[in-house]
């Protein structure tokens, strides 16, 4: 008689995959980062890997896919109560900390050279679906306590938010940028966008 499948052992196993697969493509780009480098990380023998993975794609997939996850539970979990506007700042705190994870720079090179491959394409519109869905919820709950500006809709904001995390993403893949420095800035930007233009010096 088989024995059954343990659900959270097999989720532990999978996430261990994660994140060594998430460090071997960091140091070593997507080429250099073979199955037998991944399991060496791990810890474990191929045939763990290909029961969990049938490609490395299907596991740069899956960490994308993790980070989507880990995007509904932060949003999910938010504590009741919580201004909208907090939220939306919290948001870019987690979105600036995950960015210092020093992987962080090399997974994104990777990614950035995968992006026409199906399973991988796929993984990111629904990442920035679900990402864009979140905070357009957000904002709107904000828009509605007159916390941030109306005179774009939520959607909108949401998007700017996104290509302002994105852009500030794209400098940590370049090098050279101190995350935890830059940070600050990255949530002065915000602000002005949230709160809109000002009147400037008269003319």
């Amino acid at each position: 008689m088989p024995r059954p499948i343990d659900p959270a052992r097999r989720r532990a196993r999978r996430l261990q995959i994660i994140d060594a697969a998430l460090t071997a493509f960091a140091r070593h780009g997507y080429a250099g980062a073979t199955t037998a480098e991944i399991c060496r990380i791990a810890g474990i023998g191929s045939g763990t890997f290909f029961h969990h993975f049938p490609t490395k794609d299907s596991v740069v997939a899956a960490i994308l896919e993790q980070g989507t996850r880990e995007t509904r539970e932060f949003f999910g979990g938010r504590a009741p109560g919580t201004p909208p506007r907090q939220v939306l700042f919290d948001f870019v705190g987690h979105a600036a900390a995950d960015l210092a994870d020093p992987r962080a720079a090399g997974f994104i090179t990777v990614v950035g050279g995968l992006t026409a491959r199906p399973e991988i394409a796929a993984a990111l519109r629904d990442d920035e679906n679900t990402l864009r869905a979140c905070l357009r919820e957000v904002v709107a709950a904000a828009q509605d306590r007159d916390e941030v500006r109306t005179d774009l809709t939520a959607d909108r904001l949401a998007l700017w938010i996104v290509l302002l995390v994105d852009g500030f993403a794209g400098r940590v893949a370049a090098g050279g940028f101190d995350v935890t420095a830059e940070t600050p800035l990255l949530v002065d930007q915000v602000a002005l966008l949230l709160d809109g233009s000002r009147p400037g010096p008269s003319q």
